[in-house]
């Protein structure tokens, strides 16, 4: 089966209670990670939209998949496993600044292996979307993540990276490395500045970023820079985008993800670099009204009709 878009990483199952965890008894269940919000973002831009990872086999992780299906999200490469399904706790202080454990080492997702790539025919893919969160759980999830470049990349497809620095997971150093191993392999680096421009290239002015991607080997990057909007840059120059006014702010959570999941989805449906940066712009923006990873992950139209009122000259 062919996909406009496959997914590789790490669904997490989500435990949230609205005190501290230091004293919070009773928790929401729900379902997060970043390839799961990337995920149901790319379904809801109109990709057809597979996510390959390992799961365990208890029911939260059936609910998990349920949950997946209905977003419009295909199950048929997720592999079950004998471990257990990768978990968080969230919670917030009285402050609402919010409060993250997480459970996930030693979890099913550690354990994709290149073979699992190979087996579910991503080769056949219009784009993958790989994430630098999902190369720091395990040295066969990097080996997974770079297989995975260089196979989509050889047969002419998309391959769009996050770095998605995460310091709880890999070290700024090893995250630098990886992105020169992994960059001559992508078609689109999405680094975040600040928080991985900084890091992974020791600056924080987004040209100069973009020029890093380029100079490692990758053509085109989109550097966010949060409310100072993005940078696109190609071989032909560089284009600031302005960032889109979000209608109500109640949770950021995911909101780079719905970004990555819509624009990567777009890419594989023909948009050109800037159409699809627009509507990925506008997807995140609304995406800020949910709580949560997935609360709320608007449908293409909303996306357009959202960019399309951002567009449209004032009236006088």
């Amino acid at each position: 089966m062919t996909y406009d878009v496959v997914v590789i990483g790490e669904p997490l199952l989500e435990f949230s209670a609205d005190g501290p965890l230091t004293s919070a008894g009773t928790f929401t269940l729900s379902f997060s990670g970043d390839a799961l919000n990337a995920a149901v973002a790319a379904a809801a831009a109109g990709a057809h939209v597979a996510l390959l990872t390992r799961l365990g086999g208890d029911e939260l992780s059936d609910r998990l998949i349920g949950f997946l299906a209905t977003a419009g999200v295909d199950t048929c490469l997720i592999v079950r496993d004998p471990g257990q399904t990768g978990a968080y706790v969230l919670g917030a202080d009285p402050g609402g600044t919010r409060e993250f454990a997480y459970l996930r080492a030693g979890s099913a997702a550690t354990r994709l292996q290149p073979s699992d790539v190979d087996a579910a025919g991503v080769v056949n893919a219009r784009s993958v979307l790989l994430s630098g969160i999902t190369a720091a759980l395990s040295a066969s999830c990097a080996a997974t993540v770079l297989h995975s470049a260089k196979l989509v990349h050889s047969a002419g497809g998309t391959v769009v990276y996050d770095p998605n620095f995460r310091p709880r997971l890999t070290s700024a150093s090893a995250a630098r490395a990886f992105f020169g191993t992994i960059a001559p392999h992508l078609s689109v680096a999405l680094p975040s500045s600040p928080g991985d421009t900084a890091p992974l290239f020791g600056v924080t002015d987004p040209v100069a970023a973009a020029r890093h991607c380029h100079d490692a080997g990758t053509p085109v990057a989109v550097v966010t820079c949060g409310t100072d909007g993005l940078l696109l840059s190609t071989a032909d120059g560089h284009t600031a985008l302005p960032v889109i006014p979000a209608p109500a702010v109640i949770d950021s959570t995911g909101a780079g993800d719905c970004f990555a999941g819509t624009l990567t989805a777009r890419l594989a449906l023909g948009d050109t670099l800037p159409e699809a940066a627009g509507v990925a712009m506008a997807a995140a923006s609304l995406s800020l009204g949910g709580q949560g990873g997935t609360g709320f992950i608007p449908s293409l139209t909303q996306s357009r009709a959202h960019l399309e009122r951002r567009t449209l000259p004032a009236r006088s």
